[in-house]
Formats: structure tokens, sequence, C-alpha cells
């Protein structure tokens, strides 16, 4: 395994991270199995774990807590707040109120005292960037969290988050994770830039694209809507629409480029995903032992030029197959009043 400095906050990381999202009720729930699976990946030499509270509603969290006792010391363990964890109104979001009370039970799930790396899920336009920064500095301050970062931000908010930092003196953030893949380049264009601007370093999610860089989907019969991770998210995977036709239409050109290079198409997608000199880590999410082993196997991949050039002919360079996989919409683009006048406004002055 291979390691590379998150950011510039010292930590020293594995360049494949474990991720925790198919551990409990949406994706392994056999909490045993799920365990032994953490310490395979520990014992590969992966010393980076990412989890968040709205992982299977705080399961994923305990699951995580389990498998590192007695092991908690020698891991940079990281989790994220914003998801909706109840009715209440308030138990969600990016507010002092909810981040403060919520950083205190995902440390009580995880059966520590401290978090290596506490991180925002998602942006929240009713929150103000000050308002969030303060409450986690006071974390940072209080010894509850070493570092804190960002998770799918676009480039603006990232910047504005810095200028906030920097006016204030408050901690910034030090990481953002983003979506990123063959398939999901869109954060070459801005996001990556500024996180190398910022000395951020940038853990990326989904290098798989959900399964579909695995050659599982190679037809629209393969495609299962009512089960799974489809079952949940089913605009990444509904083969009507446009981008995830475009997908399947893919696969089979990139699975050529693989076997010309002597690998499958996993491990091709795997070592795309760290290859960005601006990405620190990949997060892996492996349901199984079987699917943890695979991506293992690929873990010493590294692709050269002329592999790295086919793969821009196939998807040009800061290009999202599908707008429906960058993980957030902007209010301005999802909500149409916002870009509607009033009737009785919209005639030219």
């Amino acid at each position: 395994m291979r390691y590379r400095t998150l950011g510039t906050t010292g930590m020293q990381v594995s360049t494949y991270c474990l991720g925790a999202m198919m551990f409990g009720e949406w994706g392994n729930p056999d909490a045993g199995d799920a365990i032994r699976i953490i310490h395979a990946a520990l014992d590969s030499g992966i010393n980076f774990v990412d989890t968040a509270d709205v992982y299977s509603h705080g399961e994923s969290e305990e699951i995580v807590g389990k498998a590192l006792s007695g092991r908690r010391d020698d891991i940079v363990l990281a989790s994220k707040v914003h998801g909706v964890m109840g009715d209440d109104p308030n138990h969600k979001g990016n507010s002092r109120r909810w981040i403060i009370r919520e950083v205190e039970a995902s440390l009580r799930r995880l059966g520590t005292d401290y978090l290596d790396l506490y991180q925002i899920h998602r942006p929240d336009p009713t929150t103000d960037i000050e308002e969030t920064l303060s409450a986690l500095s006071d974390l940072v301050h209080q010894g509850k969290v070493r570092a804190i970062g960002s998770s799918t931000f676009p480039a603006e908010l990232i910047v504005e988050s810095h200028w906030a930092s920097e006016r204030r003196g408050l901690e910034r953030f030090r990481c953002e994770q983003p979506p990123y893949s063959i398939f999901v380049r869109g954060i070459e264009e801005s996001v990556l830039p500024t996180c190398a601007r910022y000395g951020m370093g940038v853990i990326v999610w989904s290098p798989l694209a959900g399964g579909w860089l695995t050659g599982k989907y190679r037809s629209a019969g393969d495609i299962d809507l009512t089960s799974g991770r489809a079952s949940r998210i089913p605009a990444r995977f509904d083969p009507e629409l446009p981008g995830n036709q475009r997908k399947l239409e893919l696969v089979g050109q990139l699975d050529k480029v693989a076997t010309d290079a002597g690998i499958s198409l996993t491990h091709l997608a795997m070592a795309f995903g760290i290859a960005h000199p601006a990405v620190t880590s990949a997060i892996i999410g492996p349901r199984t032992m079987e699917q943890l082993e695979d991506v293992l196997a690929g873990a010493s991949v590294e692709l050269d030029d002329a592999v790295l050039d086919r793969i821009d002919q196939i998807v040009p360079a800061g290009t999202n197959l599908s707008t429906l996989d960058s993980g957030w919409i902007p209010p301005s683009l999802a909500e149409s009043s916002l870009r509607r006048r009033p009737p009785g406004q919209r005639a030219a002055s």
C-alpha cells in the first residue's frame, strides 16, 4: 500500500481509503462480516477509514467503532455530518446547533474521543459558512476533531470558505471529498485546481462509478432498479436516461483499454482515480470480502501516459457523462423559481 500526505495536515494516509457506507442496513447487514472486512483492509496496509453519521442511520459508525477497538490509534478516522438523522427539522444540516450535538453522537457510536477528520457532507444554503466553520473550529480547539473538511462542495464554495476562515481567523477546510471517476470528471475543471491552490487534500468517492466501472453493467437488462444502490439512487442507473445509456456504450471501450494494458477494468478505474496529482486517496466501498480482495489486488497498478491518453479520448477531461452524478445540485439549478423573474417583472426595462 502506498501513502500520501493529506493536504498540509502532515497526516500520512493510504492511497486507498476504506469507505464504510456499505456496512449496515444499506449494504451488508451482517456486522460480524463487515468487521472482518474492515480488519482485512487494515491488515493490507489501509490506515484511512471514512464513514458518516447518515450511513445506515448510525449503524455504519457503530460497526466501524467495534472493528477499530484496540487499533484506533493507528488509524486516520474520518466521519461526516449534514444528512437527515431524524424527524426533527433541526436533526440535519450545517448549523452550529446540529454540528455540536451530532459530533457527540458520532464519537459515541465510534467509541472514540476524537476524530482525525470531520467533514461537512454537503453544502447547506440555509446556513452561513461562518456559522459552520465557527462550530468546527471550536471542536478542533476542544481536541474532539483534528482537522476539518468539506464534501462535494463546488469550487466557489470552497473559495468562499477559505475567505471566511481568513477573515474571521477560523479553522479552514483541509481537504475536500468529491465524486470522481472516469465517468465523472467534472471536478478536473475547477475543484481540483482550487484544492491544489489552497493546499487541500482530496479524497475522491465512487471511483468505480457505483459499479459501472467494474463491468457489472453491460446492457440495460443487467440493471435492476428495485434492489441495492440502484433502488436508492435510480437516477444514477436508469438505462433510459441519456447519460446512463452513454455509460453502457463506453464500458466496452474502456474494457478494451484495460485488456490491452493487461489489467481488469476495476483496476484501471481505481488506478485512474488516484492518478491525478491533486488527488490524495480514493475511497473503496466494498460490501463483501470478495469485492475488497478484488480491489486490493490492483493497489500497485499505475497507468502510463499512453493509457491515460486513451481514456481521455473516450471520456474527455472535465466531463461528467451525467449531471446527476455530480453529488449535489445547487439551488440555482434545482429550484426553477430562482431562475425566473416573478410575473410582471419579466419584460425588458
